[in-house]
């Protein structure tokens, strides 16, 4: 039985685990924090439980699929609701959009702008679903070895029908007119950490998703998505071991041999790693000739995501609100072009999450839980030391004081924890706090993009959002199963 390391205990690292333990390896876990999950993390504070990093559950099938491949029922792992509406949408001059996959609420609403408006919002969902198709067979479910992989005639001509050259604003104002609207189809390329006035236009496959295919939740919070593959895990036989800090992936003759955890070598005979991308190379591998382009100079050059401001809100007292609420600014480009242009927004769009809206186990008895999420700049070359994080606080509370049903919310606080792109860097080892890694330009997708296998270094792997295919839950899943199928193709163990 081959002996397998994985380095972290987030979301790629353990469903890698989970598929290479059912495989028959013998696979340990390595993970730095006191708890699994990674960003994927919970805390608990006095009877508040908090989700970290993601909130939102799309494409199910994908998260029900590490299960089945395992041969168990789904369901017996994770609980899922369907949401409808999926979420709420306020602009400044108080105009709320319900988004749904309702087809015929969704026309209704649509027709509130314009018939044209409406037609052009279906003809978006044709459009980006069938380049969608092509995205996932040809790009997003593959990985790229060689050259030859991506460079070849039947490739780039799936590639063209992508059209990825555009940015997804533009893309999206080809379809339908009303501002508003373009608003409600653009800003979920920051689930991603990239801007919608520059990101490729294929990012517009989120929203096609979300109405195409829904918005769940899961039932006590998305780290029950963690603990459930944690429990499949550790059934299948597999070992994690937590608060171990994995110091250096070690290599010999370009064959990775084991890692050092705590000053000692384990040996294995496969390292599959899960700690960001960026990290891994500027920290656990030492020697400059096994990095080859990815040596400090390189990463550092590189291109990175947004990051996040949170504020997690245990509330004395029940709060009429949805599941998930975002608040656009009057000024929504200024304030994505602040993110990448190292401005703490000053007039920000930000995203409220109360999961206790649906499910009360996440709060004491008549109490509730908000998430708050500023999208912010990285710390990539920054200005900002974040030294005033409580000040930021309070002037994002004065904003959401503002809005209906949450005047009296800086009263009503119980317990409050603060997150700044310092503790993303800190507690989840991103690179400059990029809370979604390296940011899915075109020149770090796909192929350009650090795929799944080392190209030059034997038996080591590599899985997460800086990898190939990129970042965003479903995403980072497929990710672990392109590093697994990867294993198996070269230990010839399919």
């Amino acid at each position: 039985m081959k002996k397998v390391v994985v380095i972290g205990a987030g979301t790629a690292g353990l469903a890698a685990a989970v598929r290479l333990q059912h495989k028959g390896y013998d696979v340990t876990i390595y993970e730095k924090n006191k708890k699994i999950g990674g960003r994927m993390y919970q805390l608990d504070i006095e009877g508040f439980k908090f989700d970290v990093g993601p909130t939102i559950v799309m494409m199910k099938d994908i998260y029900e699929e590490l299960f089945i491949y395992t041969g168990v029922n789904p369901n017996n792992y994770i609980r899922m609701v369907r949401l409808d509406p999926m979420f709420k949408l306020e602009f400044p001059d108080g105009t709320i959009l319900h988004a749904t996959n309702d087809l015929v609420k969704m026309t209704e609403d649509n027709e509130m702008f314009s018939e044209k408006d409406a037609q052009g919002y279906l003809a978006y969902l044709a459009d980006v679903y069938k380049r969608y198709l092509v995205a996932k067979k040809y790009f997003i479910e593959r990985s790229f070895r060689k050259p030859s992989d991506f460079y070849n005639l039947g490739t780039m001509r799936q590639a063209l029908k992508l059209k990825t050259f555009s940015n997804a604003y533009d893309s999206i104002g080809k379809f339908v007119e009303s501002e508003k609207l373009k608003q409600s189809l653009a800003f979920q390329t920051l689930y991603i950490g990239v801007s919608p006035f520059t990101g490729p236009s294929i990012y517009t496959i989120i929203p096609m998703i979300e109405l195409l295919y829904g918005v769940w939740y899961i039932k006590g919070g998305m780290y029950q998505m963690a603990k459930a593959m944690e429990k499949r895990f550790l059934e299948l036989g597999g070992t994690i071991k937590l608060n171990q800090n994995v110091e250096e992936i070690v290599i010999e003759n370009k064959v990775a041999k084991g890692i050092i955890v705590n000053d000692e070598m384990i040996e294995a005979d496969i390292v599959l790693s899960n700690a960001d991308f960026p990290y891994a190379m500027d920290n656990l591998i030492r020697d400059n000739k096994y990095k080859k382009k990815y040596i400090p100079k390189k990463i550092d050059k590189m291109t990175y995501s947004s990051s996040s401001f949170m504020i997690y809100l245990g509330m004395k007292k029940k709060y009429q609100t949805s599941l998930h609420t975002i608040y656009f600014t009057s000024n929504f480009k200024k304030n994505v072009d602040d993110l990448f242009m190292d401005n703490i927004p000053d007039d920000p769009s930000f995203y409220v999450y109360s999961p206790t809206q649906l499910d009360e186990s996440l709060a004491p008895a008549d109490k509730e839980v908000l998430y708050i999420l500023v999208p912010v700049p990285n710390l990539h070359h920054t200005k900002n030391k974040w030294d005033k994080k409580e000040e930021y606080a309070d002037f994002i509370l004065d904003i959401l004081s503002k809005k209906e049903g949450f005047e009296n919310v800086k009263n009503d606080i119980e317990v409050m924890k603060i997150f700044t792109p310092h503790d993303f860097e800190e507690k989840f080892n991103l690179k400059f706090g990029a809370t979604f890694g390296l940011r899915p330009t075109l020149l770090q997708s796909n192929y350009f993009r650090p795929q799944v296998k080392s190209k030059y270094v034997n038996n080591l792997y590599f899985t997460g959002s800086s990898n190939h295919p990129g970042a965003g839950v479903p995403i980072v899943l497929t990710s672990s199963k392109l590093a697994v199928n990867e294993i198996l193709k070269d230990d010839k163990n399919e």
